[in-house]
């Protein structure tokens, strides 16, 4: 084994039992030797040299490329065992983060994303075949973190209560305008025009989003409530009486926060609400992960609420409500996984072998990071008046449960549960 990589693993693995066979055959042990085995096997030296060198994206691009492989185990249980360690580790953590500390210096140049870069970021991940997403998300196609109010629910009630929350958060009335940034396949928004009687302009820079949310828009019959555009955030006109985007500000990028912040505000009315939900990390800033930069999102960023907030406060908004969902999205993640590994044949038939050895580094470390590393979830709800909401967060308890119940779901109950 490379002199380096067994440095870093015998001083980084002190809980656990890894085992690893290098690319003589030879296989080392590391760890204690209690809990759940896992046993990883390197298949060449130029693989144990690159991930020794830079192990946050060549352990993932090896693990794609077949030149490892998890013998016993699997990557989250692999990625479990590093992580743990890395909390009590001290050289090892410093070798291990050292790729990441070169690149943060160069983080704002990946972010630039303009127009143009914005859209030819979004068709490399969102553009990729409607069938693959299909394999694993819920049947509305909820692409973001939901809502487990218990363990045991299923992944589409979570996912329904996650929708059922932001609406809450948003305060809705009948008839209102109603923004969204970054609408994804349209299930936020359709489901905010049927159950609200709302008009609804959803807003994307993907065309297989665009073409399958107008398509549900047309087979649910709200073409009448619901449109569905391409156009950048940058270029809207308001004014819109509610806002909302989900998962679509880790694509900002930071150079573009107060950008984002300022338009939001231009768009908002002066008694509107807007509700933003994305992933956020518990920790200071840093750079985006290098094999998610390059390989599932390039130009996007995590960032912290410290990073967020000064954008916030200079575009005038007023931030009515916080709130952080820790863990939903390991539980979101452990469904996609499951669901993908069910039905990985069809996604190596879609695209090919890498392709699905990539998708599933992806989701297990993704998975990962919300289990055992500081990713969160944040939810900003945003107004321009003090006054616009209650001065207490019942309505959206009261609101959920309206939503929740299908005799219920009448927009003038809800215009009386939110004043």
């Amino acid at each position: 084994m490379n002199w380096l990589l067994e440095r870093i693993l015998s001083r980084l693995v002190r809980k656990g039992k890894l085992s690893v066979t290098d690319a003589g055959g030879k296989v080392h042990i590391f760890g204690d030797g209690n809990g759940e085995p896992v046993h990883v096997v390197i298949h060449s030296k130029a693989a144990e040299r690159a991930i020794a060198i830079d192990p946050t994206l060549a352990v993932p691009e090896r693990y794609m490329d077949g030149e490892i492989d998890i013998k016993e185990g699997d990557i989250l249980a692999f990625l479990q065992i590093i992580y743990e360690n890395m909390e009590e580790a001290d050289t090892p953590l410093f070798l291990l983060r050292l790729g990441e500390a070169l690149r943060h210096p160069f983080r704002r140049l990946q972010q630039w994303n303009t127009t143009a870069r914005s859209k030819r970021n979004v068709h490399r991940h969102y553009d990729l075949s409607e069938e693959l997403y299909r394999l694993f998300l819920d049947e509305d196609m909820q692409y973001s973190c939901a809502y487990f109010e218990t363990p045991d629910v299923s992944l589409e009630e979570a996912q329904r209560a996650k929708k059922q929350h932001i609406m809450a958060k948003l305060a809705l009335n009948a008839g209102q305008k109603v923004l969204d940034i970054g609408c994804g396949w349209g299930g936020l928004g359709l489901d905010i025009a049927r159950q609200f009687d709302a008009n609804v302009l959803g807003v994307t820079l993907s065309e297989e989003q665009h073409r399958v949310a107008n398509l549900r828009a047309r087979d649910q019959k709200l073409t009448g409530k619901a449109r569905f555009e391409i156009v950048d955030y940058r270029s809207l006109k308001g004014p819109f009486d509610r806002i909302v985007s989900v998962g679509m500000f880790e694509h900002v990028g930071i150079n573009h926060y107060r950008t984002f912040f300022d338009q939001s505000a231009r768009l908002l009315a002066d008694d509107g609400v807007m509700l933003l939900h994305t992933i956020g990390r518990s920790a200071p800033p840093a750079a985006t992960n290098a094999f998610i930069r390059k390989h599932i999102f390039p130009g996007g960023y995590i960032p912290a609420l410290s990073e967020m907030m000064p954008a916030i406060e200079r575009s005038g908004l007023i931030v009515t409500d916080i709130e952080i969902l820790r863990l939903h999205y390991a539980e979101t993640l452990k469904h996609w996984q499951a669901r993908f590994q069910k039905n990985r044949a069809k996604a190596v038939a879609i695209y090919d072998e890498r392709f699905a050895r990539m998708w599933e580094f992806y989701l297990a470390g993704s998975e990962a990071s919300f289990r055992w590393q500081e990713m969160v979830v944040f939810q900003v709800q945003l107004t321009k008046k003090r006054e616009t909401l209650p001065v207490t967060r019942t309505y959206i308890g009261e609101t959920e449960k309206l939503l929740a119940d299908p005799a219920g779901k009448k927009p003038g109950r809800f215009r009386q549960a939110a004043e």
